[in-house]
């Protein structure tokens, strides 16, 4: 198979897992299953946040709706819409309009009457796109702290852990402010084990809610592997590996899965998760995909017959507008330059300058992080 034949394939299979777990199609879904809510008002919060709206409009119309996204991810559709307010904010640092972002969330929730139905969505990022701060806490605290807890390579599990005990809004306490009739949460998932107590902290969590309250995990990682081995067979390639085990440092998990490569069959190999990665002190430009793509493809030098694609389902990794990195035997040509950019955790730049980053654009998803291989 030509290398430019493999690229197209793993193109079609990454399409085809994100377009499964879009936030349109899984609130669409979702509602469609629960044929008998219809809401007052609905919230959506993540990265996801505008497909999730726009999949919940499809339905309800002209229902007035708060929906809290990344920078530069709301689109034409939403922000014409009268019935619809977007606040935009930070990821995955916070900033003043993520604290905008939570008291205003807050406020829509706690005016809501008696007799009140909320459908809430909730999609990955968004513990840092909203924040309501407990009293003893400020800004700058915030940002230190969550700076100090993604650079060090702390799980997402560890960091929600933390952020929860900062926030107003988080583990429950929002919905606790809901005195309406009834709560929804719909929510994909971006998180190890798709609790909904992890996923954005447990803004979604209705622990805390005195009246009625549910909540479903619509889209997950696991539905977005499914996708694409069904897609990968389409094809008449086999898939001989799928499975969701990308929790680990970048460093520990590249030699793992380069070597793994290269004794392996011809075929197609699925890996998803959420690996860490620890930063330098100045770090340069990149996020773990692309760290994690440029470290794997050490192992693929020279070899011929290999590609790898590694990103980020929602279409960013880290602080960059690149999902991650698309990588083969090339790749890694520069080894000076390879190796220094991955210590200044600098792969984007790397990757870039050797036609080799993977970018996207916002896919209105957020089911963790996808890599998958092709061996001919």
């Amino acid at each position: 198979m030509p290398a430019q034949k493999r690229k197209e394939d793993l193109l079609t299979i990454w399409n085809a897992a994100v377009d499964a777990v879009s936030g349109e199609t899984a609130v669409s879904r979702a509602i469609q299953q629960d044929g008998d809510f219809v809401p007052n008002q609905i919230i959506a919060v993540g990265k996801a946040a505008v497909g999730m709206c726009r999949g919940a409009l499809n339905h309800f119309g002209d229902c007035p709706a708060l929906v809290v996204t990344k920078y530069d991810h709301a689109d034409e559709d939403i922000l014409n819409r009268k019935n619809v307010r977007v606040i935009e904010s930070a990821h995955p640092i916070p900033d003043q309009k993520s604290l905008e972002a939570g008291q205003a969330m807050l406020n829509c929730v706690s005016a809501m009457d008696r007799d009140s139905r909320l459908l809430l969505l909730v999609s990955g990022g968004a513990s840092a796109l909203a924040e309501s701060l407990n009293d003893d806490l400020t800004l700058d605290g915030l940002k230190a702290a969550t700076d100090k807890m993604i650079s060090t390579g702390k799980t997402i599990g560890e960091i929600n852990a933390v952020r929860k005990e900062m926030s107003g809004i988080k583990d429950g306490k929002l919905l606790a402010a809901f005195s309406g009739a009834e709560a929804r949460v719909y929510a994909i998932s971006d998180v190890e084990g798709d609790s909904i107590a992890t996923i954005g902290s447990g803004i979604g969590d209705t622990h805390r809610a005195t009246g009625k309250a549910s909540s479903s995990i619509i889209a997950s990682n696991q539905i977005a592997r499914r996708c694409a081995e069904q897609t990968a067979t389409s094809l008449g390639l086999e898939v001989r590996h799928n499975q969701e085990s990308l929790y680990d440092d970048v460093f520990k998990l590249a030699p793992q899965i380069g070597e793994s490569l290269k004794q392996a069959s011809k075929g197609v190999y699925i890996w998803g998760g959420e690996p860490t990665v620890i930063l330098p002190e100045n770090p340069g430009r990149g996020g773990r995909n692309q760290a994690l793509a440029l470290a794997i493809s050490k192992y693929l030098r020279g070899l011929a017959n290999i590609t790898l694609l590694v990103a980020g389902t929602d279409g960013s990794d880290g602080p960059t507008n690149a999902a991650g990195g698309l990588v083969d035997g090339q790749t890694f040509s520069d080894e000076d330059a390879a190796r220094a950019a991955l210590e200044a955790a600098n792969a984007g730049q790397y990757l870039e300058a050797h036609d080799s980053l993977f970018v996207t654009g916002p896919t209105n998803t957020n089911v963790m992080d996808l890599a998958i291989a092709i061996i001919d």
